[in-house]
């Protein structure tokens, strides 16, 4: 097939692009180009790359056409961010794609209630990236069932690889506190540390969205997870990362109000809004529907990320 791909060098879109290059697919690369892909791979010397601001181009009403125009058997999306460009595309591919996929997000849930967390619990989520987020999965799907429009949406968690820092053990993205764990220092986490991030490896979110495109009959109109098998608690977080360096994990644990007042702004901020989430999803749909398991665990995909950081200077041994 030829397959267009938006925000085509970003973190799932430097797995996925190699992959649908190998399958024998012609790929379209789309993206602002301010950046090259995360790892390198030959298969980028395969593909058309076609250069786009988005923003710019949904302003005035150009972009749906643009993407239609490439011709595409099927769109994967993976930077759209609200219903209303969600809509302005959708309605320039109508009857013009085959399948249009679209990376979506666990943040539709909100607050995790009753774990693990299966895609068809009500919506609830409890800040605009996640309230824009799931307007775009109910008008994609709401279009998928009432007209036929072929849509999928796939829902990534903390998305990890080499190249980017992960989300850590106390809930941002801070590196310092890889550093302090590296180092066998004490770590204060907020309140008893049993909160719960879900990190996937963008490797695994590519492979999910190959096999939906490999799956069409079974994906059309479907929303499906894209997780590690497990979420870690902080606290378990913490003492594995701990171990990688051989310390002992030195953990304190503070009240919300006392943590917050340890660490910056922007820190507190990122860590309340995961451990407000505290997110712990389920994997069965996709096995279900596409026969999809994911191939790394949580700690074995921020591993990978670790190592990087290491490499990179970042975290020091």
């Amino acid at each position: 097939m030829r397959v267009v791909v938006i925000g085509a060098s970003g973190h799932i879109g430097t797995y996925l692009v190699p992959r649908l290059v190998d399958a024998g697919h012609d790929v379209v690369a789309v993206s602002r180009g301010n950046r090259e892909p995360y790892s390198p791979h030959r298969a980028w010397q395969r593909v058309t790359t076609v250069r786009a601001d988005r923003a710019a181009e949904e302003a005035d009403g150009t972009f749906g056409a643009r993407i239609a125009g490439l011709e595409g058997d099927a769109v994967i999306d993976l930077i759209c961010f609200t219903e209303q460009s969600a809509r302005h595309l959708a309605t320039a591919l109508t009857g013009r794609v085959r399948h249009f996929l679209h990376c979506g997000t666990i943040w539709v849930h909100g607050p995790s209630t009753r774990v693990p967390t299966t895609e068809d619990r009500p919506r609830r989520p409890i800040a605009d990236y996640g309230r824009q987020k799931a307007a775009i999965e109910a008008y994609l799907l709401d279009r998928a069932h009432r007209d036929g429009f072929p849509a999928t949406v796939i829902h990534p968690g903390h998305i990890v690889g080499p190249g980017w820092a992960p989300v850590n053990p106390a809930g941002n993205i801070n590196p310092a506190v890889f550093q302090t764990l590296a180092d066998g220092a004490e770590l204060a986490l907020p309140h008893l540390g049993m909160e719960t991030v879900h990190h996937v490896h963008a490797d695994d979110v590519a492979r999910l969205f190959m096999d939906a495109l490999a799956g069409p009959t079974a994906a059309t109109g479907e929303n499906i997870h894209s997780v590690a098998a497990s979420a870690l608690t902080l606290r378990g977080y913490a003492e594995a990362v701990a171990g990688w360096f051989g310390q002992e994990p030195r953990l304190t644990y503070l009240p919300w109000e006392r943590w917050r007042e340890t660490v910056s702004e922007e820190d507190a901020r990122v860590t309340y809004d995961h451990i407000a989430h505290s997110p712990h999803c389920s994997m069965d749909k996709a096995l279900r529907l596409l026969g999809h398991r994911p191939r790394h665990t949580a700690l074995d995909a921020v591993a990978e990320a670790v190592d990087w950081l290491v490499e990179a200077g970042t975290i020091t041994r």
